[in-house]
């Protein structure tokens, strides 16, 4: 029996690119988890696209030793994504742990995403540890890192650790701060055996492989195990621990974290924030705060080459292996051909699901515009979820549209202040609060639907802000607005690809802007293209990609009129008939206008 004072659970919480990954490579490294030759920047963070963008896309969960006072101590830092597309994942990782080290960068101070993870914290009352990281740098201000993380998240940090997860400062006396300050596991002897799967993530030669937090009771090797949520049964075949390389263990017990595998054929079987128990040992009570991963962006991917198509969906089908929290559906366009309908967390979601899929299985892919899931209710009564603008039902048979809201904190320094209220009122936004922090620090509140976010709101933040401001946001709830489905017609055709579901208000200025940037991607024809936007029947903008014209009065030198006039006929009589037999070819590019957002 292990004695569980001697175990510590944290996880660390921190702004994108405040240090996070590095500061776990140091910890790593001191503990003597690695060697010499396996040691390799951001370890934990082994896709490549995680190192590219310095951001944590899965969360790990690694087991290392430190001896402080000639105890050994078992600590299990419990890695976690930092973005807010992730934070259902981040909420269950930090379930799972006594306590979390709060990671500010020196030089850029408490940042949004920080904050939103670390009131995730508090409500799950853990132990916080102030860490100020890149002190390193000549840029860097501890000082003012702490007041900010006083006045602002309200802990005290006048004795926070000043660390350089680069060089190794300070990192040794964290380790000993993380066994004296993070209490140890709690355990209620007279409970059934429970446990937290806080992640999941397919294996080819085991299936799929469960990270889980002990809370009670003790699990083995060769135990059948219920999952209370999914109502399933399995065998235990294989338990072990990241130390950081995955090494075997016959038992865990109470406190312990570790990666479980029972043969289980999909990642879709295994829901994150499930409670595990075993058959022999049933508890009745599961643990607290699941609820099922909620997609909140969909967008149609296609192939460039329609021949792909099966290509895609084998790739779509592995990828899925990994990421339970993606969903896709078979969807066909008459302008795309056939490709697949798909549902995502969030923005950075949908681009790394994209950018996943091009580069590790070598495809050209065609994206269309990111929707949200629109509520629509209809006259008798019924309710339906609509993600595809193409689905939307006929208007005489809906009675309102109802559109997801999102609450939404933005940091800034004050000097930008003017531009960032301007956007979020361009953006539909009801200002609800905002606080000055400090005196140059401000925490903007606002409700703002969200398909408003997901289409160019954060690139104008960022672009306003010089970088400086940073987002969070919550899912609110649906309300009623006044919606309508704009459709690009291409000569009286609409493309189905091309429909977006925009606010009333907004759609002259966005169909405008659209056929306007359309006229440049569309070739010219030997006959008129007419390119419109339009709201049911009713076009509200028009542009005409103009023919080629070949002069055919030129032979005529002289005469009467009538003759130019019977060649000009005879020309437009051709045209007409072209018209009607002719095909636009849409090329790529005008996919890729709609989400172009730069302003006409």
């Amino acid at each position: 029996m292990k004695n569980i004072r001697n175990i510590r659970n944290f996880s660390i919480i921190a702004h994108i690119d405040h240090g996070k990954s590095t500061l776990a490579d140091r910890l790593l490294e001191l503990t003597g988890s690695l060697s010499e030759r396996e040691k390799k920047d951001q370890f934990l963070d082994d896709m490549e696209l995680e190192k590219e963008r310095g951001i944590t896309i899965k969360a790990r969960a690694v087991t290392v030793f430190h001896t402080y006072q000639g105890e050994t101590y078992e600590l299990n830092f419990i890695d976690t994504p930092g973005h807010v597309d992730f934070s259902y994942e981040v909420s269950r990782a930090l379930t799972s742990c006594e306590g979390a080290l709060l990671v500010v960068d020196a030089t850029q101070g408490v940042e949004a995403q920080t904050l939103a993870n670390v009131y995730m914290a508090i409500d799950n009352n853990l132990e916080i540890i102030p860490v100020i990281n890149k002190i390193d740098l000549p840029s860097a201000d501890p000082e003012k890192a702490k007041n900010e993380i006083i006045e602002i998240i309200g802990i005290d940090a006048t004795d926070a650790l000043e660390v350089s997860a680069k060089t190794g400062f300070g990192v040794k006396e964290l380790l000993d701060r993380i066994v004296t300050h993070i209490p140890c596991p709690k355990t209620d002897p007279s409970m059934k055996t429970r446990a937290l799967i806080f992640d999941s993530w397919f294996d080819s030669y085991v299936g799929v492989r469960m990270l889980v937090r002990m809370f009670d009771g003790t699990i083995k090797t060769g135990d059948m195990i219920y999952l209370m949520h999914s109502n399933a049964e399995y065998e235990v075949i294989d338990i072990s621990k990241y130390t950081p390389f995955l090494k075997k263990v016959d038992t865990i017990e109470a406190g312990e974290v570790a990666v479980i595998s029972a043969g289980i054929k999909t990642i879709h079987d295994v829901k994150i924030g499930e409670t595990m128990t075993k058959k022999s040992d049933m508890a009745s009570v599961q643990l607290p705060g699941f609820k099922p991963m909620k997609q909140m962006v969909y967008c149609g991917i296609f192939p460039v080459e329609t021949s792909k198509y099966e290509e895609l969906k084998k790739a779509m089908e592995k990828l899925a292996l990994n990421d339970s929290s993606f969903s896709y559906e078979p969807e066909n366009s008459s302008a795309l051909g056939f490709g697949f309908r798909c549902g995502f967390l969030g923005m950075l979601h949908l681009e790394i699901v994209k950018e996943r899929l091009e580069r590790e299985f070598d495809l050209e892919l065609i994206t269309t515009a990111p929707s949200v899931s629109y509520k629509v209710m209809m006259t008798n009564e019924t309710e339906v979820f609509v993600e595809n603008p193409d689905k939307l039902p006929k208007q005489q048979l809906i009675d309102h549209i109802q559109e997801p809201y999102v609450k939404a904190s933005i940091f800034t320094p004050a000097e930008f202040i003017g531009g960032l209220v301007k956007l979020c009122l361009d953006k539909r936004g009801r200002q609800k609060n905002m606080t000055y922090q400090t005196t140059d620090r401000v925490i903007l509140e606002y409700e703002i639907p969200l398909s408003e976010i997901v289409y160019d709101f954060y690139d104008k933040l960022k672009s306003i802000s010089r970088g400086f401001a940073s987002l969070d946001y919550e899912f609110l709830d649906y309300e009623r607005s006044n919606l309508v489905k704009m459709d690009i017609l291409i000569n009286g055709d609409p493309v189905d690809a091309l429909s977006v579901i925009v606010h009333r208000e907004k759609a002259y200025q966005m169909g405008r802007s659209l056929v306007m940037k359309m006229r440049r991607v569309i070739p010219r024809q030997m006959y008129d293209v007419a390119i419109q936007a339009a709201l049911g029947s009713t076009v509200i903008s028009r542009e005409t990609v103009k023919a080629y014209r070949k002069d055919v009065t030129a032979k005529c030198y002289g005469g009467d009129v009538s003759r130019k006039r019977k060649l000009l006929e005879k020309q437009k009589e051709g045209k007409k008939k072209m018209k009607q037999l002719g095909n636009v070819e849409i090329p790529q590019e005008a996919f890729l206008v709609v989400l172009d957002t730069t302003e006409e």
